[in-house]
């Protein structure tokens, strides 16, 4: 074999080894800029404050049993003065750990309705708007110590006032 030859294929051995790293070689994605990562996320509204003085507004617990469910149901209303809410529900059981359901989001009374409007479910981030976590109660019966409420689908809550601060256990 002639110089020539050996310089002529180490030339197209060079050629395609480039060809070949350049197709192996993986471009690293840029970085999403900061703008596009919050748009993102859903937004919620901010919440707006209950009227001075409302009556809804403190904790409210309800605990009752209901056919299919083994166990004590018990359900937290939290209504905070700033329209903000947490809502909690838990099932406690004999001999096992509770399990239960967080969320949080506002709150706002029309007339004799309230409305709930969760923005965090468990920890995540609801889609604004999404009707499932939209709730909406009539209004039954309000004293100081009592709240008697209907959801649209004919359940009743009998919740009392709890002292600021409770908290379900767990």
């Amino acid at each position: 074999m002639t110089k020539a030859n050996i310089l002529r294929r180490s030339c197209w051995v060079a050629v395609l080894a480039t060809v070949f790293l350049s197709a192996c070689a993986v471009k690293a994605p840029a970085p999403e800029p900061a703008a596009q990562t919050a748009a993102a996320k859903p937004v919620h509204p901010a919440c707006q404050p209950a009227a001075q003085g409302e009556q809804l507004a403190g904790n409210w617990l309800s605990k009752h049993r209901q056919k299919g469910v083994v166990g004590e149901l018990r359900t937290l209303f939290t209504l905070q003065a700033d329209g903000s809410m947490a809502y909690t529900e838990q099932v406690k059981r004999p001999n096992k750990p509770s399990q239960g359901l967080n969320e949080s989001g506002c709150w706002v009374r029309k007339g004799n309705n309230l409305q709930i409007n969760t923005q965090e479910s468990n920890g995540v981030v609801t889609e604004p708007g999404d009707p499932i976590y939209e709730n909406h109660y009539n209004i039954v019966s309000l004293t100081a110590r009592n709240l008697v409420l209907r959801d649209q689908g004919g359940k009743v809550y009998r919740l009392t006032r709890m002292s600021p601060g409770y908290r379900l256990p767990f």
